[in-house]
């Protein structure tokens, strides 16, 4: 993750947090407009984002849930000051899995990758603050596609879909089939899994999770490995570390079909 070092603190801090930031050097880590992501150098590490009052509400319950089970990072603070959320947590030991030491073994990668998805697929979901991921899920898709937000570009050809009509009737075909069963990370791709070297530490961006269906999952630990590597040359075989009894091709199709509505 690129990182930009600042002279001064920014002046919208927060008197409440301020006091962490005296004294210690401060790095800018945002990756999108949408959020500022501050890295502070003090007591090992902390991360501080700022983005839209109430954008990050979600973010907090599920990485306090997450971390609760042992695979997330610990949430120090969380509030509304005028138009901005603010969220404070500890830094994650190691480096995510787009890091050189992973994709330099992309077979381990891969393994690795699918095996830390079965081990979270098979946690309990008591206590999950987002109980029906699969129908947020499919009703974002649907206002997606009513208002014409439709982009296969991001996807291999072994997701693709010619149209958005084609992958609409596939979706309202079989979205019976998605159910809302297991605990999702909802976001899983190789930037969101931190490893301590091939030692798992914790996932991040968890802000999509929820008890859902696990093919949405698989769908984008598929999409990553395409994408980071820049082959499709291990998709059968993460599925197959992941475990093929678990894995419904019509149903991989049917969440394809949903992705390429955003």
């Amino acid at each position: 993750m690129k990182k930009t070092k600042l002279i001064t603190i920014p002046n919208d801090i927060p008197e409440r947090i301020l006091p962490l930031l005296l004294g210690a050097p401060i790095w800018d880590s945002s990756c999108s407009p949408e959020a500022r992501v501050l890295f502070i150098e003090r007591d090992g590490g902390l991360y501080l984002k700022s983005a839209a009052a109430g954008t990050l509400s979600r973010e907090a319950e599920m990485t306090r849930f997450f971390h609760s089970r042992g695979m997330g990072t610990e949430v120090f603070d969380y509030f509304t000051e005028g138009d901005k959320d603010w969220f404070l947590t500890a830094a994650v030991k190691g480096e995510d899995l787009t890091h050189e030491f992973y994709t330099g073994d992309p077979k381990r990668l891969c393994d690795t990758l699918a095996e830390r998805l079965r081990l979270l697929h098979e946690c309990s979901t008591e206590g999950c603050p987002v109980s029906d991921h699969t129908s947020e899920y499919l009703a974002r898709v649907e206002e997606n596609y009513r208002t014409g937000n439709y982009d296969s570009s991001h996807f291999p050809d072994s997701f693709g879909y010619a149209s958005a009509k084609e992958a609409w009737e596939v979706l309202e075909k079989n979205r019976h089939l998605l159910k809302s069963d297991t605990l999702l990370h909802g976001d899983y791709c190789l930037p969101n899994v931190m490893y301590n070297g091939w030692e798992f530490s914790s996932f991040i961006d968890v802000d999509n999770g929820g008890i859902g269906d696990r093919h949405v999952d698989l769908f984008w630990g598929a999409w990553t490995l395409s994408f980071n590597l820049h082959t499709d040359a291990y998709r059968n075989r993460f599925f197959d570390a992941y475990g093929r009894d678990r894995v419904d091709e019509e149903k991989l199709r049917t969440v394809a079909a949903a992705e390429v509505f955003g």
